[in-house]
């Protein structure tokens, strides 16, 4: 005769994340992050505050991974190369601005973007798993324009980059004006008049 079997404590730890990472995102969307606090967090996901502070030191730690878990990362980001250049960095800044005018994220978005001025560790992470892969698929992209000559090969490509996403984010955190794909295609045209040879 076999013996029973109890709860899989790893399957059971998986739904709580999942659980307590949809809440952070609900919760922030309806009230903002101020007035979201992980007590209401674990309400929401069903779970003790000391399951949440067991894998996340902070409120910020806790949005920005359900950040990380609803844009899946950006790990394994890449850069389409079609053979024509302004239309490969037109399909990135377009997902960009799509995934800044995204409601689910616009809040939690800011929220981490004003931590992360106070949070090293929270910076860090931001730069290695979110910001990072996205801009150096972009430069990937652009030193293979170099190397085929589509754009001029002394560019400094950390400036290029800066140049393409800088415009929508500076847009979306200061709210200047709307952040939309037309704006995404008028930045790299003039980006491409910048970087030609």
């Amino acid at each position: 005769m076999s013996e029973a079997r109890g709860p899989d404590p790893t399957r059971r730890s998986e739904r709580s994340r999942t659980a307590i990472l949809s809440a952070a995102i609900e919760l922030v969307t309806e009230s903002g992050y101020a007035k979201t606090s992980i007590e209401a967090i674990a309400a929401r996901a069903g779970v003790g505050k000391q399951t949440i502070y067991r894998w996340w030191p902070s409120k910020a730690a806790v949005v920005f991974d359900a950040v990380l878990d609803l844009t899946k990362g950006q790990q394994g980001f890449s850069v389409l190369e079609t053979g024509d250049l302004k239309e490969d960095l037109k399909q990135v800044l377009r997902a960009t601005a799509e995934e800044l005018t995204n409601p689910r994220m616009d809040v939690s978005f800011r929220a981490l973007a004003l931590e992360i001025q106070y949070d090293a560790n929270l910076a860090s992470h931001w730069r290695e798993k979110m910001l990072g892969p996205a801009l150096d698929a972009t430069k990937d992209r652009l030193r293979s324009a170099q190397h085929s000559g589509e754009i001029d090969a002394d560019l400094d490509l950390d400036v290029a980059v800066e140049l393409l996403y800088g415009p929508l984010y500076h847009r979306w955190l200061l709210q200047t004006a709307p952040v939309s794909v037309e704006h995404a295609d008028a930045v790299v045209d003039l980006a491409m008049r910048a970087m030609s040879r």
